[in-house]
C-alpha cells in the first residue's frame, strides 16, 4: 500500500511536485484535458489534468508530477491502486473515541427510562451501526462535511438541547435528549463516505429524516410490548419537525415543545460549524468568501 507522505496544505508555490489526490469531481472533460477538483485531508484545489489515457474517474486517485507557481500544472500523472483512503477524506479534529466517550455520558445521565434505553440500545449497541456511524458524515458540503462529523454534531446537538431544556424546564428532557441523539441516524444511509462525498441513491430518494423514521419503525415493531404509544409518537414528531419549517425540508412543523428545542439546537451546532470553517479559512482582522450556508460574508 503507497504511504502518503506530501499533503495540499504543505506545497508551496515554486516547488516542484510529487503528489497522490483523489478525484472527488470531475467538471469538465474533452479530448485534451480533465478539468478535476482534487484532494486530500488537508485540502482541496481546482487543476486541469491532460487526458493522458482517458482513465480517470470520480473517486480515483493520481500520483501527478508538476510544478506549483499559484496555480497547479500538472505534466504526468499515475492512477495509485493501493492507499489508505483516510488519507484522502478529511476527518474530524477530535478521536472518535472521545466524542463517543462524551455522548455515552450524555446518554447515562439523561436516557434512562426502560424504553428510552431499549430505543437507544436497539442502535448503539449494534455493532454494524455503531461503525457507520462513527464514520458517517454530517453533510455533502453544507455541514460537518468530514469523516466522524455525524458523530461529532450529534454530541453538539445532544448538549445543547440538555442544555436548553435545564434552563427552561422542559417537561421531557429525556425525550428531547434522546430525539437528539437519534435525529440524524438517517444520515447513515442517506449519505455515502468511503470516496467522494455524495447521496447514495437511497438518500435522494427519501432523504435522511424519512428514513430515520423507517429506522425507528422498525426498532419498534421488534419488541412492540415495550413502547407506548405517547413515547414513539413524540420521538417520531421530534425526528419529524427537527427541520423546523415546511421551506427546510421538514415534512411538518414544530408541534412539541421538545422539537422546539431539537431544531434550535440542530440549527445552531450546523451554523456554528460552517462558521468554523470559514475562520479556518480567514485570517483575523478580514473579511471572508460569502458563503451560501449563512448566506453572507463574514468580518473576523
Amino acid at each position: 500500500m503507497m504511504k502518503k507522505e506530501n499533503f495540499l496544505k504543505d506545497i508551496k508555490s515554486g516547488d516542484d511536485v510529487k503528489i497522490s489526490l483523489m478525484v472527488m469531481k470531475i467538471i469538465f472533460k474533452d479530448d485534451d484535458k480533465y478539468v478535476c477538483i482534487l484532494a486530500d485531508k488537508s485540502g482541496e484545489i481546482k487543476v486541469n489534468v491532460p487526458s493522458k489515457n482517458k482513465d480517470i474517474t470520480e473517486g480515483a486517485v493520481i500520483e501527478i508530477e508538476g510544478s506549483k507557481d499559484g496555480n497547479l500544472n500538472i505534466k504526468n500523472y499515475e492512477l495509485v491502486s493501493e492507499y489508505n483512503i483516510s488519507d484522502y477524506l478529511p476527518s474530524v479534529k477530535r478521536p472518535i473515541k472521545d466524542i463517543m466517550d462524551e455522548i455515552d455520558l450524555y446518554t447515562d445521565k439523561y436516557i434512562v427510562s426502560k424504553e428510552s434505553r431499549a430505543l437507544n440500545d436497539y442502535f448503539f449497541k449494534n455493532e454494524a451501526f455503531l461503525e457507520k456511524f462513527k464514520r458517517g458524515i454530517g453533510g455533502v458540503s453544507m455541514h460537518h462535511n468530514y469523516i466522524g462529523g455525524l458523530a461529532e454534531h450529534t454530541l453538539n446537538v445532544m448538549y445543547l438541547t440538555a442544555m436548553l431544556c435545564e434552563r427552561y424546564n422542559c417537561r421531557r428532557t429525556e425525550i428531547a435528549v434522546l430525539s437528539a441523539k437519534l435525529h440524524d441516524i438517517g444520515k447513515v444511509y442517506e449519505l455515502y463516505y468511503d470516496g467522494p462525498f455524495k447521496y447514495t441513491n437511497r438518500g435522494e430518494m427519501e432523504g435522511h429524516i424519512v428514513i430515520g423514521v423507517e429506522l425507528i419503525d422498525k426498532a419498534v415493531r421488534e419488541n412492540l410490548e415495550l413502547y407506548s404509544e405517547e413515547f414513539i409518537t413524540r420521538v417520531k414528531g421530534c425526528i419529524v419537525q427537527h427541520h423546523g419549517k415546511l421551506e427546510f425540508g421538514s415534512p411538518r412543523t414544530m408541534k412539541m415543545e421538545e422539537s422546539f428545542i431539537v431544531n434550535y439546537a440542530d440549527s445552531i451546532d450546523a451554523t456554528m460549524n460552517k462558521i468554523s470553517q470559514v475562520k479556518d479559512k480567514t485570517e483575523p482582522g478580514n473579511w471572508s468568501e460569502y458563503d451560501r450556508r449563512i448566506e453572507t460574508k463574514l468580518y473576523l
